[in-house]
């Protein structure tokens, strides 16, 4: 039951490696430690118990059981904190729940977090919760909202109730601002909602960066709430005191920041400099603003790559534009305000940003605050104007945004603080992985006169963005990984690949009363058809043969053809003439009392085992037959979001993690007479690009960037512009022109190369050790499942297949039943492409399977993705794919092909294939 709900919880919220890994610990604990769930607890045997689980674990530092997950900055706390409660209440029936927020800003968060239908929900996909979500009860409301419900029976209100807090208003100074003293949780809360909340059975305490205030005598007043157990999450898991951090007892998950940018969940950071740059050559003044300067030529050369990695990937789900922004860190209000007053002014770039900047420190009040926050709020939108935001000090916690790209720190700091600062508040990925484009994963930290030092400080064994914690534990089955080859069934029923062993579990058997439930067993694959490594032998000749007359269409058109008289004695006249170095030892067989190999039979017996183990799959490709043309539609650029900016300068960005160098700077050794040539020039580099056939197109797109880019900048500095960054505009161009693109061919030739295919092996990677599991098993544990083998099919043409879902899984139990043949293809083995934007991607479906009538290509998805654009663009695909197979089926006289495209919640057992027939893509 627990486990079943765990799975459910992490397959709803869609929970990343280390938020399942966090709630599988928990899941973990309270198995362990039962007694968690009652008030009745002896919590130093609690803790002795759950010490012996978790080898971090020395003390929970609290009166209650306490469990600090540490989680890194970006990899989702807020999540983890909702998947923690839905877990609690479906599997333990938990319903009243404390959440600890350490300012105004992560409280506001939190609820609007937890309320439905804001963007962040945090339930979504909880269907429990659809029609009855949890009540919220705040630190403005509780009065009211609290006092209403503390009498209700549960089934008359909301079943759930969430109380938010702000820790800082507990610790809140009294009596007229003199002494100030820690208001008790009595006195916050008021007698009466005090004791409902201290005498409810489940009250658990969920604490969101709980380092902010761990030490305080407001959290420790929590203790006269007697919570059942403490949940802690934070990203830096110690307190700071005058001898340094000292480090949490009672953590159990710590996943820090070196093992999240290795995972891919974080973007890389990397400190930037110009090329010998002499900070001692220069005023404090003009490092200011050259650092201004620079910070902004990498924000416009950010901005550019974002823009380009959108266009390029526009047909993949439809990837959203990124409006990237520059944070500035000044030393005070008055610094942030002259800060302002240059980013704003004539002097920086022609005043190119008036109106872009804002900034954000107490020294607003009333309606200039309102504007401000609004503004900051909103800064990841593309509609809204701000590019640059100054602060006087790094953003706090709370205020999560995943556009954050530059950051250019003006105020003193060791190189430390500067590191933990910016990777605090910059990581975030805004598409949720990483892309594989440098500029698109990278946090710029502008640091000229930094840059040595921050580099240094990064290589230290302890620098947050190295540190990993490894924690061996306990050795298990799954530490081991082995990559298995899985032969077609064909080669394991002639002996020339091993046999799996299958295990059968106990469930999968029937019981009856009154006797024990069966032992899991194994089941081994049929016995194979050749016994002696002679056979074998011969074989192998045979099935390498076979694989020549692929090729050979119009003598073999399909796998049954091979079963032809004449086929078969080519086939022996070719076996024989291959084996005649080894003829002797093979037929060698009355002096050594073992029987003469009789070739022929061996070729009859491999041939009818390969028709039996075959679905014809035709070698298609589509071919123009006449003259083909290809060029771009004109059309206008769309320049409304580049702003490149000149710069004196190479910069240099050193990637922290990696110690990786780039560079942002000038090509040299091309002088062009005209400004658009630069662009002509790095255009034609591109291989889909002929020049005297696009010629006028390409310097009439070139016209019109430099059109643009005189329209803000002086001829100088757009050449200065052009010559560094030609390559960069020369690809935004490229990407645009892709969308404009066309090809028309006179005609087009399908063209049908071999009637039939050989099964292509398969590849997977498994625990080493592991047996394949039954395939009608229940899989509880789904998110191991794409770790699992599984066997004991009888009609697929593969002896273990490895499945991506579950419901993949279900829909094998249907083709065991209802088809005759049926596997997995292998990558490679049907060469069917899709467009995808400006690539070409090779598309693997799901399922092939062959009834008496039918052969089916299927594709399982979950219902919310059957609309995007790369589901329909890979079913388009498929579906002409079928049409052409089923044309060449009919001219040899097999069975035509159907695409299937089916929603992942149709599937169930009690479905016949042919059911799924109303799913069919038609070309």
């Amino acid at each position: 039951m627990n486990a079943r709900v765990q799975n459910h919880v992490t397959g709803r919220l869609s929970l990343r490696p280390p938020q399942a890994e966090s709630l599988a610990k928990l899941v973990r604990a309270i198995e362990a430690a039962p007694n968690l769930l009652g008030h009745a607890q002896d919590v130093p045997s609690i803790l002795a118990t759950l010490k012996a689980e978790f080898p971090t674990l020395q003390d929970f530092e609290r009166e209650f059981p306490s469990l600090c997950f540490a989680l890194a900055t970006g990899v989702g706390k807020t999540r983890l904190m909702g998947a923690f409660i839905a877990y609690l209440h479906l599997a333990h029936g938990i319903n009243n729940f404390f959440v600890l927020a350490p300012n105004l800003t992560i409280y506001n968060k939190l609820i609007a977090d937890f309320t439905r239908n804001t963007p962040k929900y945090v339930f979504k996909g909880i269907a429990e919760f659809a029609q009855q979500p949890p009540l919220i009860i705040t630190g403005d409301n509780y009065d009211q909202t609290g006092a209403v419900v503390q009498d209700q029976t549960v089934g008359f209100a909301h079943d759930v109730r969430i109380n938010i807090f702000n820790i800082s208003k507990i610790n809140s100074e009294v009596r007229g601002g003199k002494e100030p003293r820690i208001k008790r949780m009595k006195e916050v809360l008021g007698d009466s909602y005090f004791n409902h909340l201290a005498n409810l059975p489940d009250l658990v305490l969920l604490m969101d960066e709980s380092h902010r205030y761990r030490a305080s005598a407001g959290v420790r007043s929590i203790n006269e709430l007697k919570p059942l157990f403490g949940l802690e999450l934070t990203a830096t898991p110690f307190v700071e005191s005058n001898r340094g951090p000292v480090p949490f007892k009672n953590v159990v998950m710590d996943y820090p920041l070196a093992r999240a940018m290795e995972d891919g969940f974080v973007k890389e950071p990397a400190a930037v400099t110009q090329r010998n740059f002499d900070a001692k050559a220069h005023t404090p003044e003009e490092i200011e603003k050259v650092k201004l300067e620079d910070g902004v030529r990498l924000h416009e050369t950010t901005k550019v790559e974002l823009l380009t990695y959108a266009r390029q990937n526009s047909g993949s789900g439809g990837v959203k534009v990124v409006k990237p922004f520059m944070l500035v860190i000044a030393r005070d209000t008055t610094h942030a305000g002259q800060l302002l007053a240059l980013l704003e002014s004539e002097a920086f770039f022609d005043a190119r940003y008036r109106g872009k900047v804002i900034q954000v420190d107490s020294s607003r009040t009333g309606a200039e605050e309102e504007e401000m926050i609004t503004r900051l709020l909103a800064v990841e939108s593309v509609d809204e104007p701000t590019e640059i935001v100054i602060h006087v000090n790094m953003l706090k916690e709370g205020w999560d945004v995943t556009n954050l790209y530059t950051i250019v720190p003006l105020r003193a700091a060791n190189a430390r603080t500067l590191i933990e600062q910016s990777i605090g508040r910059g990581l975030r990925l805004p598409y949720g992985k990483r892309t594989g484009v440098a500029a698109v994963d990278r946090l710029n930290i502008v640091a000229h006169d930094r840059f040595q030092e921050i580099i240094d400080e990064a290589n230290r064994g302890d620098s947050p963005i190295r540190l990993q914690q490894v924690i061996l534990e306990a050795p298990s089955a799954d530490d081991k990984k082995v990559s298995v080859q899985v032969g077609s069934g064909a080669m394991t029923r002639l002996g020339l690949a091993d046999a799996p062993i299958v295990m059968m579990q106990a469930a999968s058997a029937p019981t009856h009363a009154g006797t024990a439930p069966a032992s899991p067993h194994w089941s081994n694959s049929p016995v194979p058809v050749f016994a002696t490594e002679r056979e074998r032998q011969a074989a192998r000749v045979v099935m390498e043969v076979i694989g020549q007359y692929e090729v050979k269409r119009d003598l073999v058109p399909t796998s049954g053809a091979l079963l032809n008289a004449e086929v078969q004695a080519a086939i022996l006249a070719e076996v024989t003439e291959r084996l005649k170095p080894a003829q002797g030892e093979l037929l060698a067989g009355a002096d050594d009392g073992m029987p003469a190999l009789d070739l022929s039979a061996v070729v009859a017996k491999t041939t009818e085992i390969v028709v039996q183990q075959t679905i014809d799959i035709p070698r298609i490709a589509v071919v123009p037959s006449g003259e083909v043309s290809t060029g771009f539609h004109p059309f206008k650029l769309d320049v409304a979001r580049l702003h490149l900016q000149p710069g004196e300068r190479e910069i240099i960005i050193h990637n922290l993690h990696t110690n990786e160098q780039d560079t942002l700077g000038s090509e040299v050794g091309l002088e062009a007479q005209r400004l658009e040539d630069c662009l002509v020039h790095a255009l034609v580099d591109f291989d889909d690009i002929d020049y005297f056939t696009h010629a006028d197109l390409l310097y009439e797109l070139s016209g019109q960037m430099v059109q643009h880019l005189l329209g803000y900048l002086s001829e100088a500095d757009a050449r200065n512009v052009l010559d560094r960054d030609r390559r960069l505009i020369a690809r935004e161009i490229h990407a645009q022109m892709m969308a404009h693109f066309w090809e028309e061919a006179t005609e087009y030739e399908v063209q049908v190369s071999r009637g039939f295919t050989e099964l292509k092996t398969c590849n997977y990677t498994a625990s080493a050790g592991q047996a394949a599991h039954h395939f009608r098993e229940t899989v509880t544990e789904l998110g191991r499942i794409k770790q699992m083998l599984f066997g004991g099919f009888a009609r697929c043409l593969y002896p273990l297949q490895r499945f991506d879902s579950d419901t993949e899984r279900r829909f094998a139990v249907i083709l065991e039943r209802d088809a005759s043949k049926w596997f997995k293809p292998a990558k490679g083995q049907f060469q069917i492409y899709y467009k995808l934007g400006t690539e070409q991607p090779e598309y693997i479906p799901d399922f092939v399977a062959e009834t008496d009538s039918i052969i089916f290509m299927v594709e399982t998805k979950a219902r919310a993705d059957l609309d995007t654009q790369e589901v329909q663009a890979k079913a388009a695909a498929a579906a002409r794919w079928c049409q052409h197979a089923s044309d060449h089926a009919a001219t040899v006289g097999t069975k035509p092909w159907r695409y299937l495209l089916v929603p992942h919640d149709e599937i169930a057992e009690s479905k016949r294939l042919t059911d799924f027939l109303r799913f069919e893509v038609q070309n």
